[in-house]
């Protein structure tokens, strides 16, 4: 049975110690990177976290066919309306994180959403299990771990949130353990995985006042084994080499983000200057001219469609198709391929940066 955390005050080694505390200035030098205009890059990273944290669990699908989920008018591979969820898992657990305490209903919530177009019984999402669980293997008998028994769960997660709740311990070892923790109790029948992988988020954002978490998963996602390992040695009351690890990663998110700022912003200057260039054949655009306003799109949309430009600018759909092929002409995007319009018509023409 997992320990009780609400009342304990885990030791840590010097060394440990000294990881988070660079994990945490990692984090906070990358929200500090951020442009005050920072709406595009901060939903840039949601997806990169909710796209990796969907593929440790072994849910992939194309770019382009989770974000046509995200729009919720074309019909995909279920695999990428899952992946969808899990992005706006992640979203819906942010806009929360700075209105109030966790709570049970939280984690209840997040996993509605996440597990929207899932194979799991509608009887199984967004609540707690009731019946027993178990990791490996085809029953508890073979496991690699047997989960809480059911009627353990509201004190166990009462204990988790408490925790979580607490403000006396330092962000980088609070997300690491309540992590850990929350995989031990493993309170619903699927999806705990990437809902634990939401609380990290969660606790980052509140505890260090942030725009947008740091990609932890992404960072999780190119060690899997040993994300897997220091799960196991905190099972195992190992606690220090699971936060180590952890730090690590979360000090690799945060520099990540840094970089992605960075090359973000030098792309921008490369859009920018391919689209002021005069082109053979044509007059100079002028900076009046939609393409201009369209750019301002990317990278916040991962793909444009005529209709979406139409929607986000105001403009007419004729106008929105030359701001298009405008961006086309200029080497910003490249046409990729089309998808059946959400209404009678034609269909819909798909844009993306190369």
């Amino acid at each position: 049975m997992p320990v009780r955390l609400a009342d304990r005050d885990l030791l840590l080694g010097a060394d440990t110690v000294a990881r988070t505390a660079r994990a945490q200035a990692a984090v906070e030098h990358g929200a500090e990177a951020m442009p005050e205009d920072h709406a595009a890059l901060a939903r840039l990273l949601l997806h990169a976290e909710g796209v990796a944290s969907s593929s440790i669990e072994g849910v992939t699908a194309p770019v382009v066919d989770v974000v046509l989920a995200e729009a919720g008018d074309h019909a995909g591979p279920p695999a990428a309306a899952w992946v969808a969820a899990n992005l706006a898992a992640v979203t819906e657990s942010l806009e929360e994180a700075h209105a109030g305490r966790l709570t049970v209903e939280s984690l209840c919530r997040w996993h509605g959403t996440l597990m929207t177009g899932s194979p799991t019984p509608a009887r199984h999402v967004g609540v707690v299990r009731s019946d027993q669980g178990w990791i490996g293997g085809t029953s508890p008998l073979d496991a690699h771990l047997v989960t809480p028994p059911p009627q353990y769960l509201p004190d166990l997660l009462a204990d988790l949130v408490a925790y979580v709740n607490r403000t006396g311990v330092d962000p980088v070892s609070q997300a690491a353990i309540a992590h850990a923790q929350f995989e031990l109790i493993h309170p619903f029948a699927d999806g705990n995985g990437r809902v634990g992988r939401v609380l990290i988020a969660w606790i980052l954002v509140r505890r260090l006042s942030l725009v947008t978490p740091p990609p932890v998963s992404t960072r999780i996602a190119t060690d899997v084994g040993g994300y897997s390992s220091g799960l196991v040695l905190f099972r195992l009351g190992d606690h220090e080499r699971w936060v180590r690890w952890f730090a690590d990663a979360v000090s690799g998110a945060g520099r990540a983000q840094q970089e992605l700022v960075t090359a973000v912003q030098e792309l921008r200057r490369a859009w920018e200057e391919r689209l002021a260039a005069p082109r053979e054949g044509r007059r100079r655009l002028r900076r009046d001219a939609a393409a201009w306003r369209a750019l301002d799109l990317l990278p916040r949309h991962l793909l444009l469609t005529g209709p979406l430009v139409v929607r986000e600018l105001g403009i007419p759909l004729k106008s929105a198709n030359a701001a298009l092929r405008d961006l086309v002409g200029a080497g910003v995007l490249v046409e990729h391929g089309t998808v059946p319009s959400a209404s009678p018509g034609r269909p819909r023409r798909l844009y993306i940066s190369p």
